[in-house]
């Protein structure tokens, strides 16, 4: 529904307004329960960006990242709780899109809708190149070409996600189980070195090793400041609460536990880890090129160290993948009923499962496999920097949609749910601040950053351009819904 259509219909409205309905969200199961969406919170939670990427970004900050990792999982929270508000005043499986369409108008949800696509087509080819990656690290796999790996993943991954909503869930639980319980055994090995003061590749655990190697930030707080662009993807899919609220039977109770939680789990799975990883080596020793566990395992001698926390990444990332095509799916869906996404991506199959926007997702990352067949040594970097783009502008409609629904609320037109994100405006407004400024920063990695600033003009015109060619229709659908409500 516009934004023009809503507030005609409060105009006339004698009390306050009830949510519109979202025309997508019409059709789908209500199969996923507590458990799945609590786990899909951590595995949103908790990625490679962790698992593998803050090895390098250790070895650039120093034990400083743990602040840096601070201060997004604060702001990423912020965006979290925002989104989890909107979702109590009305779940919906099209989530944010469906509320910049509620709050921004069409072009509003135009916008958030192709760029949270950009997002996630552009991160599975990401996950499926880290996928092949990870698997050639076991010598059965290296005869095998990096895009048939690919190519196989997107395969399982798409297989599991159009069989239904239900089977996505238990999929994502237990991957995030893995990550979990992988996470927290490290962290109880590395407290246990800590303890017994059990020498790690030739350092006492300690904060000798922080005071004795440039202390808390040994380079400086500049390279603190340009690895939070990195840290924030790292937050990426943390959003996908509110996706998978529209298909759980009770968002009241499910959600705001599984939001509340997102912040602890933050502060001990992120902050805890890197704290620790800092405790027990020198940032110069972590690299960008191995899991910062595999490294202080194998100074240890733990036998296989590599081999199973190879395969945990590989899990992160089918997780990842998993996630993608399960959200874009759902997105698509609400942008095609609203007129602004190809009229396929709307269809669902008999398992209630919009499988349009799925393999439209999907024709996308096997361009993906095309990118790891012609340049497999730089696929994975030129994706995830586009990537970001996507993520940060989704952060930040997010965050614009919530200050738009508080104002409504205050003039009486909305109600807004118990569970609220305080603060507002000012926390909206300091949280797109942020997110701009790490935006920004991009500019200071000439190799691959400050390229990708430069497709933002590029990315403005095909948004143009793709607007002028659906207007039509959007207006139309919106015509017809708004004789619906008003017969």
């Amino acid at each position: 529904m516009s934004k023009d259509a809503v507030e005609s219909a409060q105009a006339t409205a004698p009390a306050v307004a009830q949510a519109p309905a979202d025309a997508g969200d019409a059709g789908y199961s209500k199969d996923l329960k507590a458990r799945h969406v609590n786990m899909i919170a951590i595995g949103g939670a908790i990625g490679t960006g962790l698992l593998l990427g803050a090895g390098g970004r250790l070895h650039n900050a120093g034990p400083a990242l743990a602040l840096a990792y601070l201060v997004c999982g604060v702001f990423a929270f912020f965006v979290v709780r925002a989104l989890g508000e909107l979702v109590l005043y009305r779940p919906s499986s099209g989530s944010f899109v469906s509320y910049a369409r509620e709050f921004l108008g069409e072009k509003g949800a135009y916008v958030a809708g192709w760029m949270y696509f950009l997002n996630w087509s552009t991160t599975g080819i990401a996950d499926i190149t880290a996928i092949a990656l990870y698997t050639h690290y076991w010598s059965m796999f290296t005869t095998i070409p990096q895009w048939v790996l690919a190519l196989i993943a997107l395969a399982v991954v798409l297989a599991v996600n159009l069989i239904s909503v239900k089977i996505f869930g238990e999929m994502e639980f237990w991957f995030a189980i893995v990550k979990v319980a992988t996470i927290v055994g490290f962290m109880l090995i590395g407290i246990w070195l800590l303890a017994t003061q059990h020498k790690v590749g030739g350092h006492t655990p300690g904060l000798s090793v922080i005071s004795g190697h440039g202390g808390f930030f040994p380079h400086g707080a500049m390279p603190v400041v340009l690895v939070m662009q990195g840290v924030i993807f790292a937050y990426a899919a943390l959003e996908l609460v509110g996706v998978a609220a529209g298909e759980t039977a009770e968002p009241h109770k499910v959600v705001p536990r599984a939001v509340n939680s997102i912040m602890w789990r933050v502060g001990i799975f992120y902050v805890g880890s890197v704290v620790l990883l800092a405790l027990l080596l020198p940032g110069s020793v972590y690299s960008g090129d191995q899991s910062p566990f595999v490294t202080v395992l194998s100074k240890i001698g733990v036998p296989a160290a590599g081999d199973v926390m190879n395969l945990v990444v590989l899990t992160a990332a089918m997780s990842s993948l998993n996630s993608g095509l399960y959200s874009t799916g759902r997105i698509l869906r609400s942008m095609a009923m609203a007129g602004s996404a190809p009229k396929f991506t709307a269809r669902m199959n008999s398992r209630q499962v919009p499988y349009g926007g799925i393999l439209l997702t999907c024709g996308v990352c096997v361009l993906g496999v095309g990118l790891n067949y012609l340049v497999p040594s730089q696929a994975f970097e030129i994706v995830l920097n586009v990537a970001s783009l996507g993520i940060i502008s989704t952060w930040v409609i997010i965050m614009l949609c919530h200050m738009i629904f508080v104002r409504r609320a205050r003039a009486g037109l909305v109600t807004r749910p118990n569970f609220r994100l305080k603060g507002s405006p000012v926390t909206e407004i300091a949280t797109i601040a942020f997110l701009l400024v790490c935006l920004g920063m991009m500019w200071n990695d000439p190799d691959v950053g400050r390229k990708t600033l430069l497709l933002i003009p590029v990315i403005a015109v095909l948004l143009v351009a793709g607007w002028f060619g659906v207007r039509r229709r959007v207006a139309s659908t919106a015509d017809r819904e708004l004789a619906d409500l008003t017969k």
